[in-house]
This record gives C-alpha cells, structure tokens and sequence, in this order.
C-alpha cells in the first residue's frame, strides 16, 4: 500500500504551543499504551506499520517542517513542497514524485491522509477498503466517511446512497447537520483514494511536465485551492467506506484536552480543587495558579500565552493571525532553542537564544552573510569547527564567529550555550547558509 500523509499545515491552530515550525501534529501531548508522551505524528506512524508492517508511506511536509520530521520520526521518505499553498498543489507534487521518483506506475493507487487524525486501529485495518474501491475499477476516487456521533458545524459531510457519494456539504450549522444525519450523511474524513496518473492528469491541466522537478520548479504555477475543491467535488465517480469508531480532529484546545490524562503539564503549576474541567499546560519557567476556573484552558509557552473557555477555543486562530512575531522556541533535528531576547533596530538587531544539543548530534557546517555571532557555552563538551580548524570546548568557552566564517559544533555530550546574534534586518534562519 502506498501511503502520503499529510503534513503541511501552518500551525497557528493550537496556539501558543503550535507556530510555522512546530504544527499541532508535533506536540507531544497524548500518551501511547504505555503511558508514554507521543505527538500526533507518532501515533499515525505508529497506528499505520501496526496494521500495515511493509506500508510504503511518505511524509508530504515543508521545509519548515524538516528537522521537526526527522527529530521524531527518524529517516522516513519526504516529499517536501517548494513553498506553502495548499491540497491540491501538495498531493499533485506527491503523485509526481511516486511516479518519477519512486518508479511507482501511473496505474497504481495511492492513499492521502491526514496526519493529525485521532482514531482507532479500526480506522487503519479500513484504509485497504479506501484502495479497493479504486483498484477494482469501480470508481475514480475512494473516501472514508465516519458515522457520525453528534451534529456538528466543525466537519464536511458526505451524502452517499449505498457508498455511492452523491455530493457533499461544508460544514453546515447544527440543525442543517441534524438533518443529514438523519439521512445517513458521514463526516468527511479527508482521505482520497487515487490512481497516480488521475492525479497527473489533472495536474497537467496547469502545467507541463515531464518529471518531479519539472513540477516542483513550476510549483506556484499551480491553484492554490484544496483537492476537494478542485477534483473531488468535480468527480461524478466517487465511492465511500463507512467508518465507525473514534475519530476526531484534534484542532481546538477544547478537543485535545478530552483527549489528554492529565489535567496539568509543565513545571510549578498547580490546579486548585474549586476549578472544573480545566486544563494547564505550562512551557515557561514560571509558576501558574489556577483557581476557581471552569471548562477554562490555559496555555503558556514562550510564544505567548492563551486563557480561553474550551468551547470559545475554536474562535482562537484569527486573533493569531494578527500576531507577527517569530517563533521563539524551534525544536532541530539536533536539539532545540529558545530565544530569549529578541531586538530588532532599522540599522542593528540582536537575538539572544539557549542552544541545546544532543549527544552525539552537530550543527551543520555553516556560514552567515548577515551576522555576527558569540557563543558562551554553559554546560557539556564538544568540538568546534571553525574555517577547518577543530578545538574543544566545554563550560565558560567564549567564541566569537564573525560574519561569513564557515563554523560547526558537535557535541561530545549534551552541551548548552547561549547563542549572542547581532547584525542587519530581521536575522531570519533564512541567513544559515550551509557549507
């Protein structure tokens, strides 16, 4: 079986905790069957190669999201977009790279899912049943539809007779949705069953091309519109598999924290007896006290922080959008770091940040055409490569990198340091230039 999962969305969804780096399906929330903390991504993963042990599947991402994807799930195949659009343009570039990359035939058909999904193993074990329905021939695009449990505004719908999809409707109001349940309508869960030449097709529609890179060079030439819009709403041959079990989509504080153990997270938090379904995720070094709150969130993370009824939750992400800031906190495939100051001047701007960096891991042989750096290194030892020309450092080193020198760090043993940036614009990671 051939499987993209999809995972390049934006993350202000679940703001403060989520940004462009670190999307919702990367927070380490939910707890597997051993009580251990795994993100969103994991447990797809690790759902998936539980029901399918030889899936071949491949991760549709951003760049942005590069090191976050590796750091967690390790070498797995990527198709990365050259820019962030939308559905269509990402599954479009995902079929090119089956076809060209993967030597996989135009014939042959491939699943997209989405890779936040909240399911059970039930949901997996149906995925063969997606394919089926368009390796048999019988129709041109296979979706799974789950029976729903209560009406609501939040999902599409499928309007089906027999599994046979006859339309669809985007999230009506809850009385419209009362209504299609009645009449047997299924909450679209957003899985497309296609052949690789069907999607091609429809590629070429606005490009030429002749390969992956042919596509991916004119990637912007293609719409920005979502692949419901643009195919499937358009395809007269449609089938459907009938799911019913868990399933939700985890994109607002109120539905995640029904799904999570605990009450609290982080350090110095305490939660008083007189509070009620209330949850407290704390990222600062800072306590917080909650004290007669009820069905309240409250999130604080270095990028700002969120106090909001649950159900108020889903309104959240177009006050976010008025937020301009850059991410404070990045998780690399290295380690990860936390910027603890940040100035930016019309001549001069300086960011203050605390690395962090496994053992046994580096940052890339580098070079900034922008700005300056010094680094004071706090704890653990490591070799400094500097123009070619390795040292070792440890706590209380001082190295000053000036602008344009080719430099690298890898460390012995875990190894912090705070990280002194000074130098023109908006010192974006744009300026990692990597040797």
């Amino acid at each position: 079986m051939n499987v993209v999962l999809l995972s390049g969305g934006s993350g202000k969804r679940l703001w403060p905790l989520s940004n462009d780096t670190l999307s919702k399906q990367f927070l380490k929330l939910l707890k597997d069957d051993k009580g251990d903390y795994e993100s969103m991504v994991q447990r797809v993963r690790r759902q998936l190669i539980s029901v399918y042990p030889d899936v071949d599947f491949f991760i549709s991402s951003n760049h942005f999201q590069q090191d976050i994807i590796r750091r967690q799930l390790g070498d797995v195949k990527c198709i990365f977009e050259p820019s962030r659009r939308n559905t269509f343009p990402a599954i479009a570039l995902a079929a090119a790279h089956l076809h060209y990359n993967e030597d996989k035939s135009e014939d042959d058909v491939f699943i997209v899912c989405p890779i936040d999904v909240f399911a059970d193993v039930k949901y997996f074990e149906l995925l063969s049943g997606v394919v089926n329905l368009v390796s048999s021939g019988k129709f041109n695009i296979g979706l799974m539809g789950a029976k729903p449990e209560f009406p609501t505004e939040k999902y599409g719908y499928i309007l089906h007779d027999d599994g046979i999809v006859r339309g669809f409707v985007e999230k009506p109001n809850e009385k419209k949705a009362a209504k299609l349940i009645s009449e047997g309508a299924l909450w679209n869960c957003g899985i497309f069953a296609v052949r690789i030449g069907y999607v091609l097709e429809k590629a070429r529609a606005f490009v030429e091309f002749d390969s992956f890179n042919d596509l991916s060079d004119r990637f912007s030439d293609l719409p920005s519109i979502s692949f419901d819009y643009e195919v499937v709403e358009k395809e007269p041959s449609i089938g459907t598999v009938v799911y019913e079990g868990l399933w939700k989509d985890l994109g607002t504080w109120n539905t995640l924290t029904e799904e999570m153990s605990d009450s609290s997270m982080g350090t110095d938090v305490l939660v008083s007896d007189s509070c009620s379904n209330t949850h407290v995720l704390n990222m600062l070094n800072i306590p917080i006290i909650a004290q007669d709150l009820h069905d309240i969130a409250v999130i604080a993370s270095h990028d700002g922080i969120l106090v909001t009824s649950k159900t108020g939750s889903s309104f959240v992400k177009p006050l976010t959008e008025k937020i301009n800031l850059r991410p404070m906190y990045e998780q690399r495939r290295w380690g990860d770091y936390r910027v603890l100051e940040y100035k930016q001047g019309d001549e001069r701007s300086s960011i203050v940040k605390r690395m962090r960096i496994d053992a046994g891991k580096a940052i890339s042989y580098q070079y900034h055409n922008q700005r300056s750096e010094v680094w004071v290194v706090v704890s653990g030892k490591g070799i400094l490569t500097i123009d070619g020309v390795d040292s070792v450092v440890g706590p209380q080193s001082v190295i000053h990198i000036p602008v344009g020198t080719k430099h690298s760090l890898l460390a012995a043993t875990e190894l912090e340091f705070i990280e002194v940036q000074i130098g023109d614009g908006d010192l974006s990671e744009d300026d990692n230039v990597r040797v």
